[in-house]
């Protein structure tokens, strides 16, 4: 009987390059070091958008897009500018070409449908710069569990014909390499008690044996550092996002998204680059509900928020809501603090502020029309963001300003933070109120607006008519405390374009692949510097397809 081919890592990727395989009827065994319940990974946390160029749902709503414009977007963010972006480049090319002509029919004949096509990064405000020119960010209906959905099912009906087998609680240590081909030939490590938590919570890592498993080859698709902490830290780009590592963050992925295959493939031989490119939120809430260490939800806001930084200054142009997530970053990291400050009214948070994950959208999780259109033509908050506003510890809700400015300065004490005086808000909120006196303006932030309002879709349910905070008929006044969160390693182990690890003089690692995030979702760094979301993924999606694809060749 042929070895199995072995997957490390039972989410997004994993499960789509085991798809690829089982329809080749080719054995896969799916290690992974949590239990069942976790299957999918933190995909099924995600909000589900997937980046599609020139598709129905764009064409539908009159957004023309194109291949060319979309790999302008991809290349004027990305930025490659190493000697090891040559793969990433390559990887980059790919995966536009495939989100225009393959990637919605692929994933609509595996079962998902879109939703809605919504308009994230929007950009540094310049047409050679960072961003997306139209709205390319499909948000799959029923969120990331039916993203997963289309490939666990299959996945699991395969299990059924003995196709795939999986080995929950089993943590990988070591990739196994034959001394004399230098092949990666299995894996070994320490099986791990057995655990009942739920999906997403922190699971014991007391082990109680060890294991070894052979195979004809080896897929790694254990994800990134995201839920590490210290490896995020340790890996900050001082020179880039400077001039410090930030003291605190909230987290937005669970903890078992902790890097740690990146390390064991590399101790084997595999190549690593990219290491220093990540993707962090600056709208991370503190969750009330918490379901990992340090949970984080972000905010997914739309264009009208007053942005400040923790001494009260507005941020500059264009570092405004939903534009350029790593220019806004760096920003706040200049400052000496990582927090800020969202102003807003009654008016702007029931139209404009969404939360990523799957359990924040219960009404496109679980695909309810209803909730769709209350959620479009209602006038207040979604039930997630109004329990945030009760019990969220980031946010403060007043009836005037004075009352406001005080929360906040509750707030900043906790984190050492300077204290603010009311009258210097009150200007700045002033400035920001007195564009909207006149169909026209010279404040870039209001001309942002003015631009979202003008696809029909964003006019209808994502953002606020224009209007003064202070203007009492919006309130109460809101203050929200944003935070920096933890998210995605744009980095990771470098492979080509079948998704063969490569060694660092370049050669190929032979038996071994890797797909989704811990190969920077394909090269070691598909989207360069700059990620213009609904590709992580669309990049799982991809990379996993192309592993699975060229593994499912080789052992044919």
């Amino acid at each position: 009987m042929t070895a199995p081919v072995i997957i490390v890592g039972g989410g997004l990727a994993g499960l789509v390059a085991a798809t690829e395989l089982a329809k080749k009827q080719v054995h896969v065994v799916i290690v992974d070091q949590e239990n069942e319940a976790n299957l999918g990974g933190q995909a099924f946390w995600s909000l589900g958008g997937i980046f599609c160029v020139n598709s129905s749902n764009q064409r539908f709503l009159g957004i023309k897009d194109s291949r060319e414009l979309a790999m302008q977007d991809w290349f004027n963010s990305a930025r490659f500018d190493r000697e090891d972006d040559f793969w990433p480049k390559k990887w980059a090319e790919a995966f536009v070409n495939f989100a225009t002509d393959h990637m919605e029919t692929y994933v609509k004949n595996a079962g998902i449908s879109f939703a809605n096509v919504g308009w994230a990064e929007r950009g540094d405000g310049s047409a050679t710069g960072h961003g997306n020119s139209v709205p390319r960010f499909h948000l799959t209906w029923g969120t990331g569990p039916a993203v997963l959905e289309a490939f666990e099912k299959p996945v699991r009906e395969a299990a059924k014909k003995g196709i795939v087998d999986f080995k929950f609680r089993h943590r990988v240590d070591e990739l196994i390499v034959d001394e004399s081909t230098g092949a990666a030939i299995g894996v070994r490590g320490h099986i791990l008690e057995p655990s009942d938590t739920a999906r997403g919570v922190a699971s014991s890592r007391e082990t109680i044996d060890t294991f070894e498993l052979y195979g004809s080859n080896i897929v790694i698709t254990s994800g990134g550092i995201g839920g590490n902490v210290d490896m995020v830290k340790k890996n900050w780009p001082v020179d880039r996002l400077g001039p410090h590592v930030p003291k605190s963050f909230v987290v937005g992925v669970p903890a078992h998204v902790d890097g740690r295959m990146i390390d064991i493939a590399q101790e084997a031989g595999a190549n690593v680059i990219n290491s220093d490119r990540m993707w962090h939120y600056t709208e991370g809430l503190h969750n009330w509900n918490s379901i990992w260490p340090q949970h984080g939800i972000r905010v997914l806001p739309g264009p009208s928020s007053l942005w400040l930084d923790a001494t009260g200054s507005r941020l500059p142009a264009f570092l405004f809501p939903g534009c350029d997530t790593l220019a806004t970053l760096k920003h706040i990291c200049s400052t000496g603090y990582d927090y800020t400050w969202f102003i807003l009214d009654q008016t702007i948070i029931s139209r404009e502020f969404g939360l990523s994950g799957s359990e924040q959208n219960p009404d496109v999780t679980n695909k309810s029309i209803l909730g769709m259109l209350w959620r479009i033509f209602g006038s207040s908050p979604t039930g997630p963001v109004q329990a945030f506003m009760k019990h969220g510890e980031d946010f403060v809700v007043e009836s005037s300003l004075s009352d406001l400015v005080a929360g906040m300065n509750r707030l900043a004490k906790e984190r050492d933070g300077p204290q603010l005086d009311v009258e210097d808000v009150r200007r700045e909120i002033n400035l920001r109120d007195m564009q909207f006196e006149n169909q026209y303006s010279k404040d870039a932030q209001v001309m942002l607006i003015q631009n979202a309002r003008n696809y029909p879709t964003e006019k209808r349910g994502r953002v606020a008519k224009p209007h003064k905070i202070l203007d009492p008929k919006h309130g109460p006044l809101i203050a929200v405390r944003m935070n920096l969160l933890t998210r995605k390693s744009l980095g990771g182990l470098q492979t080509d374009l079948d998704s063969n690890v490569l060694r660092p003089d370049g050669t190929p690692f032979p038996n071994l692949y890797a797909a989704g995030e811990v190969a920077g979702f394909g090269g070691g760094g598909v989207h360069g510097y700059s990620s213009l979301e609904g590709t992580f993924l669309g990049g799982c999606i991809f990379s996993g397809r192309a592993a699975g694809l060229k593994v499912a060749e080789q052992v044919g």
